[in-house]
């Protein structure tokens, strides 16, 4: 297979990589700068350089004002489609456009200016998917507070870590989440998470959802749409602050920390320049299109492909407050893109896998009229071919897999749409974007061979848009990421490139398992146990072994409607494993269980997992999605590990 002869990826990564200081200077053309960069790239400046040092800009000024200006006033900027705000109705939906996000942002600036805060002060949001979360984030960005954006699934003593270590100025928030079923009370949360932290905000702005009030504390809380009213009524309206490019955009800490909580640093220079360039070179989307990113506001996928990078386009983004199934059913997905006519949509392979339980025949997609979805993007967790097969054969579109992570802020690898898809290799997120060299090495940072199982690294500097450092932890961010690896950001991922540069990504370094001396990937294995015919999703990780060290075990969801004994299923799994891997797997157990342990974002709980079966001391996650699942996964290893 030749790779070279259709796309022009190979030119404009090599380039990137040649004259990167030229390379994303022109990418930085797309951008409006109120003064332009001294330096494309400064190596003396931070931890590893710094982009586009000494130029002045305004993030909310290139996500707004920029296209009111030139002619995409009236062009709707925001979609939001709520299947739970109203059950007697199929969806509720609002639309924004341009100039009125525009009106919405410059109020709400005001209003923020009216508390006292100014530039570099921190802001923290603690929101559900609600248009007036975006435009809380955009109101910072446009007067150069620093919005630190807390997910709605965190509990109170989560939320007030985050607090302690941003020191907020004002925090926004809401009477209640939506949920199938129920609401999440968000009020009680945000008080007695202020109750522990020893820092306390001069306000909170909370947003009274008409499906739940709730109580405001007096000096203190104030309602969001009585402040909206009175801005808009005094026709009060806060102009764009020039910012450094290498000035803070936002803090986002990632999930799942314990202790204090490591926050990821974004910039607002490099942030404009790579995401502008990834709307149409990686995905394919041209300014004016619906593009539809299904994560949430408190991921960084919801940061950079909800609210910025579509509108830093002139794109149209959708901003979904619903299920991949349940709301009402495994059809809710396509007929969000059927009705607002997606091109693209972004979601986590997890989302796949429950429609694929849910319809494994796809019998809901054919009730929509998706003729204008051209292309479903996955990221997040690793895509298990058979989950990649099954939406490639039921949609008859490109399905593409590609690789990031919250600190770098967008696509590490991909198959990039707009210059060109590469052929499609399931189990790979398929090559390195333009400003990435990734490499595969060993323990002593010595590149392996293709084929060759390693840890993943990117060589420095990275490219634009990726972490400068964690905030107020210089130290902790080279320790964690710097110094393992000498000249290489340490990416914690484990896998290995083939013959093509094409990226495997096999599951987190803590994922590969050492059973007797040999180190195999639990990602590996659970493309196995994917590949049987009845099993929807599944999980593989290590278990202590006395004699082993460790030894493999899955975790099998069936699809609906097999009625087959467990069992039974369970041999073939193991038998499918031993043909497909050999003996040196050791892979002699499987359980079937009902479901999963997973983070409100999608995110199977491996680690809490594995500590319930070696009977470790554990502690509930912060962001687990259903906290009874995890007494059905004790109750399904008694007796079995």
């Amino acid at each position: 297979m030749n790779i070279h002869d259709t796309s022009r990826y190979h030119d404009v990564h090599a380039r990137s990589m040649r004259d990167p200081e030229g390379f994303w200077g022109e990418a930085a053309r797309e951008i409006d700068w109120i003064e332009p960069a001294k330096k494309i790239f400064d190596p003396a400046m931070g931890l590893y350089g710094r982009w586009f040092t000494g130029a002045v800009v305004n993030t909310c000024y290139n996500a707004l004002d920029r296209h009111v200006a030139s002619g995409r006033a009236d062009q709707v900027a925001l979609i939001h489609d709520s299947p739970l705000a109203d059950p007697a109705a199929p969806s509720t939906v609002t639309k924004l456009t341009y100039a009125q996000m525009l009106h919405e942002v410059q109020a709400l600036a005001a209003v923020m200016q009216d508390f006292g805060v100014a530039k570099g002060d921190r802001v923290v949001l603690y929101m559900p998917m609600v248009p007036e979360a975006m435009i809380a984030m955009l109101a910072c960005a446009r007067i150069g507070a620093v919005h630190s954006v807390v997910f709605g699934g965190f509990a109170a003593t989560e939320l007030a870590t985050r607090i302690e270590a941003t020191r907020p100025k004002l925090v926004f928030s809401a009477s209640c989440g939506l949920e199938p079923g129920r609401f999440v009370h968000y009020k009680p949360l945000l008080d007695e998470a202020i109750r522990l932290s020893s820092v306390k905000p001069d306000g909170c702005i909370i947003l009274q959802r008409p499906q739940q009030q709730c109580e405001l504390v007096a000096g203190r809380d104030h309602d969001w749409a009585e402040l909206r009213r009175n801005a808009i009524a005094a026709k009060k309206s806060a102009p764009c602050i020039p910012v450094l490019a290498t000035d803070p955009l936002y803090i986002l800490y990632t999930s799942g920390t314990t202790g204090k909580p490591k926050g990821v640093v974004r910039d607002n220079g490099g942030h404009l320049v790579a995401l502008k360039w990834s709307m149409f070179n990686l995905y394919g989307v041209e300014p004016g299109e619906v593009f539809w990113c299904g994560s949430d506001i408190g991921w960084v996928v919801g940061h950079s492909y909800i609210i910025y990078a579509p509108l830093f386009h002139g794109a149209t983004s959708i901003m979904y407050e619903g299920k991949p199934i349940g709301t009402p059913d495994a059809g809710s997905f396509w007929r969000v893109i059927s009705q607002h006519h997606a091109a693209a949509f972004f979601t986590a392979p997890t989302a796949f896998r429950a429609i694929r339980k849910e319809d494994p025949e796809g019998n809901f997609i054919r009730r929509y009229d998706l003729s204008k979805f051209r292309t479903l993007f996955l990221a997040g967790e690793r895509a298990d071919p058979p989950t990649v097969e099954w939406a490639e054969k039921q949609l008859k579109i490109p399905v593409i897999d590609h690789w990031w992570q919250t600190e770098t802020g967008w696509c590490i690898a991909g198959n990039p749409v707009g210059l060109g898809m590469l052929p499609v290799k399931h189990g790979s997120p398929t090559v390195p974007m333009p400003g990435y060299q990734v490499d595969v090495v060993d323990e002593a940072a010595r590149p392996l061979p293709a084929g060759t199982m390693g840890s993943i690294v990117i060589k420095l500097p990275m490219p634009p848009a990726c972490l400068p450092t964690l905030w107020e932890q210089d130290e902790r961010c080279k320790e964690a990421y710097f110094n393992e690896f000498p000249g290489y950001y340490k990416t914690s991922d484990a896998g290995y490139k083939d013959g093509d540069g094409y990226v495997y990504v096999m599951g987190r370094t803590d994922d590969i398992i050492n059973v007797a001396g040999h180190r195999l990937s639990t990602g590996g294995m659970e493309e196995i146990l994917a590949s049987h015919p009845d099993v929807a999703e599944c999980a593989v990780l290590g278990v202590k072994d006395a004699i082993k060290g460790e030894a493999p075990c899955g975790f099998l969801v069936l699809k609906a409607g097999v009625t087959r004994a467990h069992a039974e299923i369970e041999k073939e799994i193991v038998a499918l494993v031993r043909d497909k891997l050999g003996p040196v797997a050791a892979f002699r157990l499987a359980i079937t269980v009902a479901r999963l342990p997973k983070t409100r974002s999608g995110k199977i709980l491996r680690g809490t997992i594995k500590k319930i079966a070696d009977g470790d001391e554990w502690t509930m996650p912060a962001t687990i999605e259903d906290p009874k699942v995890l007494e059905e996964i004790e109750g399904a290893l008694k007796g079995r590990v």
